[in-house]
């Protein structure tokens, strides 16, 4: 064996848990917990020590995706049921809610730290929310595929992919931070809105995963994009 994998620790969570992000300076792991107003949070645990930490942040609901920045201090969690964005700084412990506005449902969620913004998918009406993380404020909403689960920002390219259940990915090009345009959309599979991209990692090119559900007969798959410039 190349490997062998073995449970080194169970650690439990009210409501059970979904989301959780690794921070490499600290050596925690963020997670998101709980299903309800009581216990909604993101919780903390020590990846060196493999146990969870005091250091928690009710949310007052469920928390869906969540991101944290690398070179500041804060977590972005976006909680649908309360219609927010709750914006946690990790060194102050305070906690900032920005109400959205006009639209609802927010579920993915990615970042553009060097250009202060925050990517946002929204089921109702289905639209890429893009917002100031200096304001918190929205300066653009563009039209996006309906049920979206999953969407990425391409640092490189400046580029937001975003798969949806009706059946395409929609990709948006940054013009500038205040900018964008629908570029190009890709014909997928109906369900098809969960998916996996980390730039090229050392490769040298790029892949888009695009996990496709089994419908009628046939099979559920995985589809492999490659990125083009």
């Amino acid at each position: 064996m190349l490997f062998r994998s073995e449970q080194v620790a169970a650690i439990d969570f009210d409501g059970g848990a979904d989301n959780l992000r690794y921070d490499a300076k600290s050596k925690r792991v963020y997670v998101g917990c709980g299903d309800d107003e009581k216990t909604g949070a993101i919780a903390t645990i020590d990846a060196t020590t493999n146990k969870r930490l005091d250091e928690e942040y009710k949310l007052g609901g469920e928390a869906e995706s969540f991101q944290l920045e690398s070179s500041g201090q804060n977590i972005y969690v976006n909680v649908p049921d309360l219609k927010q964005i709750v914006v946690i700084n990790r060194e102050t412990k305070k906690i900032t809610r920005w109400p959205l506005v006009g639209v609802e449902s927010n579920f993915p969620m990615a970042l553009d730290e060097a250009d202060h913004r925050l990517f946002v998918g929204v089921h109702a009406p289905p639209r890429l929310a893009v917002f100031d993380t200096n304001t918190g404020k929205v300066v653009a909403a563009l039209p996006s595929p309906q049920d979206s689960d999953d969407l990425y920002f391409d640092a490189a390219r400046k580029r937001i992919y975003v798969p949806g259940g009706e059946g395409y990915i929609q990709v948006y090009q940054m013009i500038d931070p205040d900018h964008f345009q629908i570029r190009e959309k890709i014909p997928t599979a109906i369900g098809a809105k969960t998916a996996g991209y980390w730039g090229k990692q050392g490769k040298g090119f790029d892949r888009f995963y695009l996990a496709v559900p089994a419908r009628g007969g046939q099979s559920a798959e995985v589809r492999i994009y490659t990125v083009q410039d």
